[in-house]
């Protein structure tokens, strides 16, 4: 669902974005084949992110497609459990997650960055949520590549693992300075410094 942009100066480095990844059930909850462990401890880091950059905040969701093909098929063959309906609670963004009227992007690929989600946020970028490893990897790697500033909050992403999200942060940390690891202390001065 696409949404207008907030009135104001285009995207920049005075006015980021911020995008939240799938921050949902699946991967939140304990119990879930595809629980991220630290999911639960950045929740609450994830909301205070989401109420300092007010309107300027979008929301992803990993879903499953309808039928899988290419190298998906056997990638589903091994999560079987996943192929249900987009809407089903599997899905949902996590209770915590205060979800509003932000726009919410929803796709069956890792990254979240294509044309719709680059004409809503523009060219100054602000990455949380899981996990840190794929969605979040897969997400800022496409959108650096594009051009865009980057900047993943480490306390406010999760991991399949803790080694698994430090190797991530890591292989991002390469792309510098297109990508920048940074912490949500940070972000939240910046944007105190910039209202």
């Amino acid at each position: 669902m696409a949404a207008a942009r907030p009135a104001g100066p285009a995207a920049g480095r005075a006015h980021p974005w911020l995008v939240v990844i799938d921050m949902q059930r699946v991967f939140g909850e304990a119990g879930s084949p595809w629980f991220a462990p630290g999911a639960p401890a950045i929740e609450p880091v994830v909301a205070r992110l989401i109420a300092a950059f007010g309107e300027r905040v979008a929301l992803t969701r990993f879903v499953a497609p309808g039928k899988p093909h290419g190298a998906w098929v056997p990638y589903y063959e091994q999560w079987p459990f996943a192929l249900v309906p987009p809407g089903d609670a599997i899905w949902d963004l996590l209770p915590g997650i205060p979800a509003g009227g932000h726009p919410v992007i929803t796709r069956t690929t890792f990254s979240k960055w294509d044309a719709e989600l680059a004409g809503l946020v523009g060219d100054d970028l602000v990455l949380a949520g899981v996990s840190t490893d794929c969605c979040v990897l897969s997400t800022a790697l496409a959108a650096a590549d594009s051009g865009v500033r980057v900047r993943v909050v480490a306390d406010a992403c999760a991991g399949v693992s803790t080694a698994d999200h430090e190797r991530a942060l890591a292989a991002m940390a390469l792309y510098a300075p297109l990508i920048t690891i940074t912490s949500s202390d940070a972000v939240l001065a910046e944007l105190a410094g910039a209202s």
